[in-house]
Formats: C-alpha cells, sequence, structure tokens
C-alpha cells in the first residue's frame, strides 16, 4: 500500500497560519516566496544589500501582521507580497543612505553599463504601439514577457516564479515574440 504525500497548503492557509503564530507555516511561505521576490527586486534595485533589508522587511511585516492578506479580495497571494515588497523597496529609496549608496553603485556601473531588458525591448522596436500589443498577449503570454524580458529572469527563474515548467516558458515566450513580430511589423 502506498501513502500519498501530504497536499501542500495553499498560501492563503499559510497565512492564515501565520496569523496564530505558526512559525512553520511562516517558513513554509517563506521557502516558497522568498527566491522570486529577491529576483524581482534585485531587477528594481542595483543594491543588493538594500533589496536584502527589504524582504526581510517584508516577511516580518507578514509575521507580525502589519501586513495582512485578505482572503475576501481574492487576488493572487504573490501579487500581494510583491506589492509590499517594492512599496518597502520605494520607502528604501527615498531615505538618504540608500541614495548614497545607489549612486555610488551606479557610478561604479557607468563604465560598464549595459542596457536593461526594457531598453534592449524598445530598442528593437522600430514600428507600431509596443504597449498596445503588449497588453493584447493573452495573461499567460504577458506573464511570461514580463519575467524574462522586462524582468530579464532566466528560462528556470521565470518557471519557478509562474509555477509552469521551462519547457512551457519557453513555449510561450516563442509565442509572444510571434505574435508581437506580427503586430509590430
Amino acid at each position: 500500500m502506498t501513502s500519498t504525500p501530504p497536499a501542500t497548503p495553499a498560501d492563503a492557509e499559510l497565512l492564515a497560519r501565520v496569523t496564530t503564530g505558526d512559525r512553520a507555516a511562516f517558513e513554509a511561505f517563506y521557502q516558497r516566496h522568498a527566491t522570486w521576490l529577491v529576483l524581482r527586486l534585485r531587477y528594481r534595485c542595483a543594491d543588493t544589500e538594500l533589496v536584502d533589508d527589504v524582504v526581510q522587511e517584508t516577511f516580518l511585516a507578514v509575521w507580525r501582521g502589519t501586513a495582512r492578506y485578505r482572503t475576501e479580495h481574492g487576488g493572487d497571494v504573490s501579487g500581494w507580497l510583491w506589492r509590499i515588497g517594492t512599496r518597502r523597496l520605494i520607502d528604501s529609496l527615498r531615505g538618504h543612505g540608500a541614495r548614497q549608496r545607489l549612486a555610488g553603485l551606479l557610478a561604479r556601473r557607468q563604465q560598464t553599463d549595459e542596457p536593461s531588458a526594457e531598453e534592449q525591448v524598445l530598442i528593437g522596436v522600430e514600428h507600431g504601439d509596443f504597449a498596445g500589443a503588449l497588453a493584447r498577449l493573452s495573461p499567460e503570454l504577458r506573464a511570461v514577457v514580463q519575467a524574462t524580458v522586462l524582468d530579464g529572469l532566466s528560462t528556470a527563474e521565470a518557471a519557478v516564479l509562474l509555477g509552469i515548467p521551462s519547457g512551457t516558458v519557453k513555449t510561450r515566450a516563442m509565442r509572444a515574440r510571434r505574435q508581437l513580430r506580427q503586430e509590430l511589423a
């Protein structure tokens, strides 16, 4: 007789348990979301120390209950967590010390500055309405473009973030590129 492994609890269930002080639920939630949050925030900010601090503050807010996910509003837990992280990053960047550290990092990178993923996409677009063409993609294709092109994640990283196999990421990226090429030609 084979036993089936226990089902992985949903994010909303983990968060409900976190509000009761369940450390194991918090650790499971952290393990599930910390890596992708760090990766995405690092594409928004070159200061890795600041990003690490922001991620820590984000999860501390979840643990302490100052950031509460409301199941009645529905929505994606990862989107909720992303909003908390980006708001905390913006608040941190507004601080004087963070601005100085970021300015120093950017000054050092100016000699080897390469175009960002966003700039590379926009450089390649000569005609048409890119924003409109992007908006017309299906949500699945748009999510892959966001993760791989705009956020600059690798196929494997995007697969983890989106919760789909790497092959599916590649296929959707190919379909999205083909559709965008047709609309922008």
